[in-house]
């Protein structure tokens, strides 16, 4: 008896689906963080995220070369767009830091152009603006120079007569006549339009009214260029007991200069 004896075929088996979660995960980082790198606020984002996926990317192609995984596109891809996150990462800080920067420096000028150059007396620095006001007033003929090259000089009051077509002097009172000079040693024009001195005098430091007369100024006007100066001559009405003139001069109507006084000595 013969028996017929069939050996059954070996199968082959199906081959594994090999998975690279590594290089996905990559892929998916390296995405967001090119999208995040075109935000230039979002450079550190991008950086952290470009930094995991070029390590996830790299460790995935070497699973793809040793034979681990057969993703090998979506590994490379990740890797790429790792790097690609690394360079927006940078120069969205360059971008950001320049710009902080230069908000800064904008900033700083803004404060200086218009931080307040306080008078100070002959031979002294200019004080800040808050201690302009402790200073004690200057005396006639002494100059208030500013940071920026401006300076004020008040002269001597000089006794006068007013004519009979002078406007704002008072019978029984005394007229005194002071000149009022500006000179520029700063690097641009100055604009004296606005600029006008104010007085007072006698005890209860009344206002000393300005006479209004022939040869007799109101008010500077016009511009002093650099190296020039210009000279005004103003008159003031003075009650006759009066011993002190106190004449005030603000430079220009603004915050630029600080007003500056003058006791000037009359009687």
């Amino acid at each position: 008896m013969s028996y017929d004896t069939q050996l059954p075929h070996p199968q082959t088996p199906a081959p594994a689906v090999m998975r690279n979660g590594l290089g996905t995960a990559a892929l998916i980082l390296g995405i967001i963080g090119t999208l995040s790198g075109f935000i230039p606020l979002f450079f550190w984002l991008a950086g952290i995220l470009g930094v995991i996926a070029l390590i996830l990317g790299l460790v995935g192609t070497g699973r793809v070369k040793r034979g681990e995984a057969n993703n090998k596109g979506v590994a490379v891809t990740g890797t790429i767009l790792g790097l690609a996150s690394l360079v927006l990462s940078v120069v969205g800080a360059v971008i950001t830091f320049t710009a902080v920067s230069d908000a800064v420096d904008e900033i700083d000028k803004t404060l200086k152009d218009s931080a307040t150059s306080a008078p100070a007396t002959p031979g002294g620095s200019a004080k800040g603006k808050g201690e302009s006001k402790k200073d004690k007033p200057l005396a006639a003929d002494e100059t208030a120079a500013y940071e920026d090259g401006l300076e004020v000089t008040v002269s001597a009051p000089k006794a006068f007569t007013p004519d009979e077509f002078a406007v704002g002097h008072t019978e029984g009172n005394k007229a005194y006549k002071v000149t009022v000079t500006i000179e520029n040693k700063g690097k641009k024009a100055f604009d004296t339009s606005g600029t006008l001195p104010n007085a007072r005098a006698g005890k209860d430091g009344a206002d000393a009214e300005m006479i209004l007369g022939e040869k007799l100024d109101v008010a500077f006007e016009g511009s002093v260029l650099p190296g020039k100066k210009v000279t005004k001559t103003f008159a003031f009405d003075a009650p006759a007991a009066a011993k002190v003139l106190t004449v005030e001069i603000q430079p220009a109507m603004g915050l630029e200069h600080d007003a500056a006084q003058w006791d000037l000595k009359i009687g």
